[in-house]
Formats: C-alpha cells, sequence, structure tokens
C-alpha cells in the first residue's frame, strides 16, 4: 500500500542546475579564483553529490597541492557561502520555477493525508530559497519530514539520507515511492530499497537508469501532459497512477 512520497530537490521538483551553475561561476569571480565551469564540465561534476565536495574534487583535479592545504577547506567554505547567497538571489528574482506536476502533486498528496518527505543533498538555505518562493512562507506545510545535507550520513549515491526520511515518515521502504532525477539519486534510493520514478533534465538524461519503475520527461500537467510513448497511458502522474504503479509496477500505470 502506498503511503508516503518522497523528492530529491535539485533537478527534481525544480530544474535548478543551471541556476545552480551561475550562482557557482559568480562566486568563482567574487572569491579571487579564476575557475570556470561550462555545461559539460559541470554535467561532468554533478556526478559528485554536495556542492562543497564537488569543488574539492575539481580543485584537487586541477591543482591537487593546493587542494590538500589546510587553507582549502577554508576557501571552499568561503566560495560555498557566496555561492549560496548568489543562488538565493536568482531564485528570487524568478530564475526557477517547480517543474511540471510537482505543485500539482504536493497538493493533492496534501489534501489526501499522504506524508510527503524531502530527501536531498543540498543544504536547508537552498532549499527554502527555492520552496518559499515558489510554494510561498508556509511551503513547509508540505513536507512530513526535511531531510537535506545537514541531515547525518554519507550523501548520494549512498542512502542514507532516505534511510533517515523513512525513519522520520515511520514507513517503511516498501510503502513508498521516491522522485529523482540523476543517477545518484536513483543508486541512493533503491539501496534504501525504495522504487523511483525518474524525470531528468538536460543535465542528467545520458545517466544510466535501469532500475527505476518509470523514466518520464515530467510528471505533467494539464496545460502539459506528458507525451505518448513514455511508459504510460496517463498524460499526467496523479495519485492514483502512483497507487497503480506501487501495486503491479509492470501496469505501468496502464
Amino acid at each position: 500500500m502506498l503511503k508516503a512520497l518522497i523528492f530529491d530537490v535539485d533537478g527534481t521538483l525544480a530544474d535548478t542546475e543551471t541556476v545552480h551553475l551561475r550562482a557557482f561561476n559568480t562566486a568563482f569571480v567574487l572569491a579571487g579564483t579564476d575557475w570556470y565551469w561550462d555545461e559539460d564540465l559541470y554535467r561532468e561534476l554533478l556526478a559528485i553529490s554536495g556542492g562543497k565536495e564537488r569543488m574539492a574534487h575539481y580543485w584537487l583535479s586541477i591543482d591537487p597541492e593546493g587542494a590538500s592545504t589546510l587553507q582549502a577547506a577554508r576557501k571552499i567554505r568561503e566560495i560555498h557561502a557566496i555561492k549560496t547567497e548568489e543562488y538565493a538571489r536568482l531564485v528570487e528574482n524568478g530564475q526557477v520555477v517547480l517543474r511540471p506536476g510537482i505543485h500539482r502533486l504536493l497538493i493533492d498528496a496534501y489534501c489526501a493525508g499522504i506524508p510527503v518527505a524531502i530527501a536531498t543533498t543540498t543544504t536547508a538555505a537552498n532549499v527554502d530559497a527555492l520552496l518559499h518562493h515558489c510554494l510561498g512562507s508556509d511551503w513547509r506545510k508540505f513536507f512530513a519530514a526535511i531531510c537535506d545535507a545537514s541531515t547525518p550520513g554519507k550523501k548520494k549515491p549512498e542512502p542514507d539520507v532516505y534511510v533517515h526520511a523513512l525513519d522520520e515518515l515511520d514507513v517503511d521502504a516498501t510503502n513508498c515511492i521516491a522522485f529523482e532525477d540523476s543517477e545518484n539519486g536513483l543508486r541512493a534510493a533503491a539501496k534504501a530499497g525504495i522504487s523511483t520514478i525518474i524525470t531528468p533534465t538536460h543535465f542528467t538524461q545520458e545517466q544510466d537508469f535501469n532500475g527505476a519503475m518509470l523514466v518520464l520527461p515530467h510528471l505533467g500537467d494539464p496545460d502539459l501532459p506528458i507525451p505518448p510513448g513514455n511508459g504510460i497511458h496517463q498524460t499526467m502522474v496523479d495519485l492514483f497512477t502512483l497507487k497503480c504503479l506501487h501495486a503491479d509496477p509492470l501496469l505501468k500505470a496502464g
């Protein structure tokens, strides 16, 4: 029986990665570095979960000696703080919107009493910036649990953030569906025993989603239906569709 939904944030609730990339590059300039990430490089770096971890990995790849100094960790924290402020500014200026179907599904779950959790490796500040802008100041009412970068444990593709979300929801993994946009997210949810629907972005669409319950371009809305040929007959993913999929994934909600 479907008892809960768990959502990733970046790329899943909203297609945020282009804005994150802009914020990183602005922060690199303001912090006095000569770093610059283009889309191809950023696509590769997304294999590393977490902004600080991503920068540390990049620094180590271009300057192993400099990345190993005591000052490196402090510099990464400095850059990340600037980047977080810049990301919040861009979101507030309307650079990001929720992906199709997200707002509708959150409202439906809330009204139906189905608890929803967040399981993300991004910071609490980034989550708040996005959802405060997109859902309003009372956005937390839609979520029974919020697990983010401050949640103890290893980051995706390890399952820790999902295990923590399950604990907070007090539900079994077999009674949930997760929503992700990346291979790392899929692997994390799968290791936690949760069936997962993938909605890739242009940054993640070439990744390996073998084992996903379903891969869709988005969750659909009345004015933006899911195109034919994506494994389901429905034009939108709603609670009925999810319950059908959960009861028998082989149906593909058909």
